[in-house]
């Protein structure tokens, strides 16, 4: 079953083109890989699917889980099963991790018409999904990545993924900023949440050291604002080897 296909996706920022007709398909159970040089566009094509704004799309259409994704807001993807991971996950003052995930849980359940989770049963959840990645339950109470390390904002934002439970999951470089352990440890939850028949992935990376652990199933270049290249998982490590120049001329 197809749940994302991109067709000759046009994007731009201040009147600046970015994307210049991206096409791809994501199927059910599959996790993609998108690999490339600084300003290609791979955070635009992130920041795009998730509908930040600022990004305007001028052609071209994105369609997800039979749905027109561009015309839904940015919280109605979320509800949709959305899930935008951040290159730079933001702080949020004043906001506690277990209020912003308990309303953002319980706002996504309303729209599936569920019961919305208690404050104890919300915790006993948010706390399992915590010791999962290795994350104090402590940091549960603290505002929103306010004071974390880089590591610890990348599984903040994995426990933040397990909780909400989504259908694809969009990652902009979430191996950025994390050591050895750390690496494994997110490349661990994201096989433990997102590895499923009716689940799948969007992997933006820059390394292929993170699909050590997370095996993709495709891996595409992305140069110039459109796919250049695609192939298995053999193509990050000639990427590896030899850089982007040579692959994707």
């Amino acid at each position: 079953m197809t749940m994302l296909k991109i067709e000759n996706l046009h994007a731009e920022i201040d009147g600046k083109p970015i994307l210049k007709g991206l096409s791809l398909t994501v199927n059910a159970g599959e996790i993609h890989a998108i690999m490339g040089p600084n300003g290609a566009g791979k955070s635009t094509l992130g920041y795009v699917l998730g509908g930040r704004p600022g990004y305007e799309v001028t052609e071209g259409s994105v369609s997800f889980d039979g749905q027109d994704l561009l015309d839904l807001e940015p919280h109605e993807r979320a509800a949709a099963g959305l899930f935008l991971g951040f290159q730079y996950p933001v702080e949020i003052p004043g906001v506690s991790n277990v209020q912003f995930l308990r309303e953002a849980l319980n706002a996504q359940r309303a729209t599936r018409d569920e019961k919305p989770l208690s404050g104890a049963e919300f915790l006993k959840l948010a706390r399992e999904e915590a010791k999962k990645l290795d994350m104090d339950a402590e940091m549960l109470k603290r505002p929103v990545n306010v004071g974390f390390s880089g590591g610890e904002k990348k599984r903040n934002e994995m426990v933040q993924m397990g909780i909400v439970n989504p259908k694809f999951a969009i990652l902009d470089e979430t191996d950025s900023g994390l050591d050895i352990d750390a690496l494994r440890i997110v490349g661990d939850g994201i096989n433990r949440i997102m590895r499923a028949p009716d689940k799948a992935v969007l992997l933006i990376t820059h390394y292929q050291r993170l699909l050590d652990y997370v095996k993709p199933d495709f891996v595409h270049v992305l140069a110039d604002g459109r796919i250049v290249r695609s192939g298995g998982a053999e193509l990050a490590h000639e990427l590896e080897r030899e850089g982007y120049a040579g692959v994707a001329a």
